[in-house]
């Protein structure tokens, strides 16, 4: 690898990009998959949803981990155990089968997105942060254009198996934790970072905002993916054009985004995601027909890249020695409503479809609140100095 690319900035970037090609991947086959090869009710997924946001809940456990090894290491073999839980789960379709591949997969992708929120804020300096993380919400998409460009293709020319699928997404994780295990130096850290626990009063809004975020997240990410494919009887390969739109939008938007919260500030942006998430939710509650659920689906998605913000915020007020304990304790408040809601929401679903959707929506009406204290754009860079 050419010098001049072995920069943190790079070394984020492509990580970013493996972890998104095996997610999305295990995210685009998942509901189909486990409705025909192991009969899942919505029950069943609500189940294996909490159970994926577990190492979530648990991610403040990094930073003892981090007592042990280097953080730019552990995000390594992060990558490489989500992409093992991927590879994996083609293999075992069984109920217990699939809640298992489904923890070890959570493992790496909750450890490696903790850790790479806390690499960004101590190698990116606070002015670039936004468009920086808007950079690394592209790369993302880019790779996430190619899994669901595979997925069609695999599918609709070649027919297959789900094995093959997972195992492609899976070990091409895997390798490219360890081309950047060769490729990369040992990144320096300007700040040495505290090893224990940090919670701090002066970031209560920041908390806040991040566990509406897990609570908002999770109607995105298990009930609207749910409601495609059993309303509306979208496929596989429906499913991965829906998601390839996303992030074909996604992939210019983004960086865009970054650029408008430095613009606007975080209070702008955040507003605005939060009004278009009413609307959205609203819409999902009582939507009748397909294309139209499928509009709301892609701008939902797209509102997803203003959250950039909330961690932007969180930049310009933090003690730089806070970044690393805070990335772990912000992942683990950000999974409380995560591990909860896809059971209890999973067994209100089985009553009430409609009444999911209105709840997020009444979680989207706090979430705008909370935005509004935001302090403005004038407001923050004095404080960041």
């Amino acid at each position: 690898m050419p010098e001049s690319l072995k920069k943190p900035e790079y070394f984020l970037i492509l990580l970013a990009a493996a972890g998104s090609f095996a997610f999305a991947a295990w995210l685009t086959l998942l509901n189909n998959f486990v409705v025909e090869k192991a009969g899942f009710s919505g029950i069943e997924i609500g189940i294996l949803q909490s159970l994926r946001e577990v190492p979530g809940f648990l991610a403040f456990t990094t930073i003892f981990i981090l007592l042990l090894i280097r953080e730019q290491s552990f995000a390594l073999i992060s990558i490489a155990l989500l992409g093992l839980g991927v590879a994996m789960t083609g293999l075992l379709s069984t109920e217990a089968g699939l809640y298992f591949t489904t923890v070890l997969m959570s493992v790496g992708f909750h450890y490696y997105f903790t850790l790479q929120q806390s690499l960004t804020l101590q190698w990116v300096d606070k002015a670039r942060s936004p468009l920086i993380m808007g950079r690394l919400s592209s790369a993302r998409s880019v790779a996430s254009i190619i899994v669901f460009c595979g997925i069609w293709a695999g599918i609709e020319w070649f027919q297959l198996d789900y094995v093959w699928l997972y195992g492609i997404a899976g070990i091409g994780a895997v390798l490219v934790a360890l081309l950047a295990w060769r490729w990369f130096p040992a990144f320096p850290h300007h700040e040495p970072q505290h090893k224990h626990l940090v919670l701090r009063k002066r970031y209560w809004l920041y908390y806040a905002l991040v566990f509406m975020s897990g609570a908002r997240r999770q109607i995105f990410m298990v009930f609207a993916g749910f409601l495609m494919v059993q309303k509306f009887g979208y496929s596989v390969s429906d499913i991965a054009l829906l998601l390839l739109v996303n992030h074909v939008i996604n992939t210019p938007l983004a960086p865009r985004i970054g650029r408008l919260i430095s613009h606007w500030g975080e209070q702008r942006v955040l507003a605005l995601e939060y009004i278009g998430l009413v609307f959205i939710f609203v819409s999902y509650a009582f939507v009748e027909t397909g294309w139209v659920a499928a509009v709301l689906y892609v701008v939902d998605h797209l509102l997803f890249a203003m959250a950039i913000g909330i961690n932007s915020y969180f930049h310009k007020i933090a003690d730089p020695k806070d970044i690393a304990s805070t990335a772990g304790v912000s992942f683990t408040i950000n999974h409380i409503a995560a591990v909860v809601i896809p059971v209890t929401f999973g067994l209100i679903w089985m009553v009430s479809p409609s009444s999911v959707f209105l709840t997020g929506a009444g979680m989207a009406v706090v979430s705008l609140g909370l935005a509004l204290m935001v302090p403005s754009k004038a407001r923050l860079k004095a404080v960041a100095g």
